[in-house]
């Protein structure tokens, strides 16, 4: 069994709505290849084939979405905001008390990877065609606008 990974969204996120992509990559440091991006697909079915596919491999896959961006502005932005983020993260961490409440120490993958263990098995992977129904309703979500 391999292991997934993507972002815990509110319900009402705006980013639900967006194309998501999957990237597939080795799970330990003993297999070297190059990771395989797939998508852009509608963030249900990006998460069913992940699934399918760790659930009987031994890789990682990413599910995130994929911010369209339409100027150079825009994508300096969401790097601002990815680096801020991260810089947060690490005052976050350095600040830590380490012996501090466990609730705070728990790690958001190992609780992801539990719920997923809960579950009787991965959800069925869409076919062909639900996966092309997506692929236009992305496209029309794209050009709208």
């Amino acid at each position: 069994m391999g292991a997934l990974v993507t972002l815990d969204l509110p319900g009402d996120s705006p980013m639900l709505d967006l194309p998501w992509v999957i990237t597939f990559g080795p799970l330990g440091d003993a297999d070297e290849w190059e990771p395989v991006v797939c998508g852009p697909y509608e963030r249900p079915h990006a998460l069913a084939l992940a699934e399918a596919l760790v659930a009987d491999e031994q890789l990682m896959a990413v599910v995130e979405p994929l911010v369209p961006a339409v100027s150079v502005e825009q994508i300096r932005g969401e790097i601002a905001t990815a680096q801020l983020a991260a810089q947060d993260e690490a005052v976050r961490v350095d600040q830590a008390d380490l012996y501090g409440d466990f609730e705070d120490t728990i790690d958001e993958e190992e609780m992801a990877a539990a719920e997923a263990a809960q579950r009787t098995g991965p959800l069925p992977a869409p076919d062909e065609t639900e996966l092309r129904a997506g692929f236009a309703r992305i496209a029309t979500q794209l050009t709208a606008g």
